[in-house]
């Protein structure tokens, strides 16, 4: 499963509350948030095209892992670019898995007023690049599996969508 949207959406949010749920059906889960996968498995990449797109590859490819095993991992990255995006699901089928992506179709503007980490001032000021949303391209997807915006839905409504919808693919 891979929740994508611009930072501050609420994809990690709804991505654990989609977790704890599928914990408590007896699956074995792994979130893959995007802020602490920076930190560790893409520690050194920046935020251009090209390491974006080697980011995503990276998650891609332990949550194909975790799907080999059996397990259900849930991955959480900005993920700006429809070819990465092709690129996770292509893999996780191809380790047998069943692809859910989930579009956390929060308005720019909404993320930008929940920025706690005040990464959009700094890249409306100019002090970081290749920010998505501002100086760096977002491709909203067209072949989302379920679309919410965490603006108007709560989060318990949100995760119902997406276990709503991973129980239809697993059929």
């Amino acid at each position: 499963m891979l929740f994508t949207g611009l930072s501050g959406a609420g994809k990690s949010t709804i991505a654990r509350a989609v977790a704890a749920r599928l914990l408590e059906q007896g699956d074995l889960v792994s979130v893959l948030d995007g802020d602490e996968v920076r930190q560790v498995l893409s520690a050194g990449l920046g935020f251009d095209a090209e390491d974006r797109a080697r980011n995503v590859a990276r998650i891609a490819w332990v949550a194909a892992e975790i799907a080999r095993v059996g397990g259900t991992a849930i991955a959480a990255p900005i993920a700006p670019f429809a070819a990465g995006r092709a690129q996770a699901r292509r893999r996780a089928e191809a380790a047998g898995a069943r692809f859910l992506l989930v579009h956390v179709a929060t308005p720019l503007a909404v993320c930008e007023a929940r920025d706690r980490k005040g990464l959009y001032a700094a890249a409306r000021e100019g002090r970081l690049p290749d920010f998505t949303g501002v100086s760096s391209p977002y491709e909203a997807p067209l072949d989302a599996d379920v679309t919410v915006d965490a603006a108007v839905a709560a989060v318990d409504e949100a995760a119902d969508a997406v276990v709503a919808a991973l129980a239809a693919v697993r059929r």
